[in-house]
């Protein structure tokens, strides 16, 4: 074992929530090199042919990826890992950020016909017909949406084209929080506060919170706060703020810049963005075996 590959202990959490051995042929024997390989893919950035011998084929590791990334499994494995860690969550302030992602040209030129699985023939589970990439000034960019626990861990992720705007990704991502409970149930989805900056502070959003009965810590840019006092009685009551609680959305910050700490993750190679977002969740899954 070298820097990077998995412990016997981080091994021994995430062995029981991954695929069987199925088939003949001795299929899938080796889970733990191959994920060593991907995990070393993903610190440092190296196309997959370059990958040391020590892990076998490249292809396998790489096919084993993107086969995971189509059938939701990394994201199966990701929930299984906060389950294990459920009591450990710290829920009273969950925080909200985006991050851009550059792409590298090697992740343009995606063929425009929907992707497939070999074998089983159906769309992957998170296949966007944008494959992610935007066109912003900067050039091509995948941005990053993200919920993070107190404990600087993420509990949820959303790739979107770099140029799209964060209000309208709140939701989206807030439905992707789902938290199996040890004991059985229904999952854990609902925060008891959550924080944000004013990129996210906007009327629908709020009201989406208020319904959910989430708490929420999020400043109000000048020209809203300038509207609604316009528009009078109309215009609403005017929002709460905490400074000092406010001083909680580093968490999510430093989650980000973790998160970002793969190379694979900060700078996007793959083509795909149902392999991109897979990529994302094994860093995630590896924040959750650190801690």
């Amino acid at each position: 074992m070298v820097r990077g590959d998995l412990s016997d202990a981080p091994w021994a959490r995430s062995e029981p929530h991954l695929p069987k051995n199925v088939g003949r042929g001795g299929r899938w024997k080796c889970h733990r090199k191959v994920i060593n390989g991907i995990l070393f893919r993903q610190r440092t950035g190296i196309p997959w042919r370059d990958l040391p011998t020590r892990f076998g084929k490249w292809k396998t590791c790489h096919d084993r990826h993107r086969r995971w990334a189509a059938d939701d499994t990394w994201e199966n494995v990701l929930r299984a890992v906060q389950t294990d860690a459920e009591e450990r969550i710290d829920w009273s302030m969950v925080g909200i950020d985006s991050t851009t992602c550059r792409a590298h040209q090697h992740a343009a030129g995606a063929r425009g016909c929907p992707p497939r699985i070999p074998r089983k023939r159906i769309l992957p589970a998170q296949h966007r017909p944008d494959e992610a990439l935007g066109r912003p000034r900067g050039g091509l960019t995948t941005k990053i949406h993200l919920v993070g626990d107190g404990g600087c861990r993420p509990l949820a992720v959303l790739i979107t084209p770099g140029q799209w705007g964060d209000a309208p990704q709140l939701i989206p991502v807030l439905e992707r929080v789902r938290v199996p409970r040890p004991g059985g149930g229904h999952p854990r989805t609902r925060p008891d506060h959550l924080s944000g900056d004013k990129a996210y502070s906007s009327r629908r959003n709020r009201r989406y919170l208020r319904r959910r009965r989430i708490k929420h810590t999020i400043p109000e840019p000048r020209n809203q706060r300038a509207d609604r006092q316009h528009r009078g009685s109309r215009g609403g009551r005017p929002t709460g703020f905490d400074k000092s609680l406010y001083k909680r959305r580093n968490e999510v910050e430093r989650t980000i810049n973790a998160l970002k700490g793969f190379r694979a993750v900060a700078t996007r190679f793959d083509k795909r963005a149902y392999i991109f977002h897979g990529t994302v969740t094994v860093a995630a899954i590896r924040l959750w075996l650190r801690s």
